[in-house]
C-alpha cells in the first residue's frame, strides 16, 4: 500500500517511551531500592530496545528514497514490540511488588 509507512509513528512513540524508561530508572536509583535489581535490568533492556527502534525508524525515513529499500521499518517494528513487552514486565513487577 502506498503511504502505509509506520516509521514516523514508531519513531515518536519509541522516543516517548524511551524517556519514560529513563524516568523509571532514575526514580529507582534515587529511591536506593536494593531489591529493584530485576526491575533495573528489565528497564535497561527496554531502554536499549526503544533506542534501537528509534534509530531504525529514523534510518527507515532517511532511506525511503532509495530504490532497494532496506528492511529497517520491519526490524524497528519487531524491536519496538520487544521493548513494549519488557516495559510491560517492568510495570507488572512494580505493580504487584514481586520483588521483596
Amino acid at each position: 500500500m502506498a503511504g502505509d509507512n509506520n516509521f514516523p509513528h514508531i519513531l515518536t512513540t519509541s522516543s516517548t517511551l524511551l524517556g519514560l524508561c529513563f524516568v523509571v530508572l532514575t526514580s529507582l536509583r534515587i529511591s536506593n531500592s536494593s531489591e529493584a535489581s530485576l526491575i533495573d535490568e528489565f528497564t535497561a533492556a527496554a531502554i536499549v530496545m526503544f533506542m534501537a527502534s528509534s534509530m531504525l525508524s529514523y534510518l527507515s525515513m532517511r532511506s525511503s528514497r532509495l530504490a532497494p529499500k532496506p528492511q529497517y521499518e520491519k526490524i524497528a517494528d519487531i524491536v519496538f514490540l520487544a521493548g513494549l513487552t519488557f516495559l510491560f514486565i517492568t510495570t507488572m513487577l512494580i505493580t504487584f511488588n514481586v520483588i521483596k
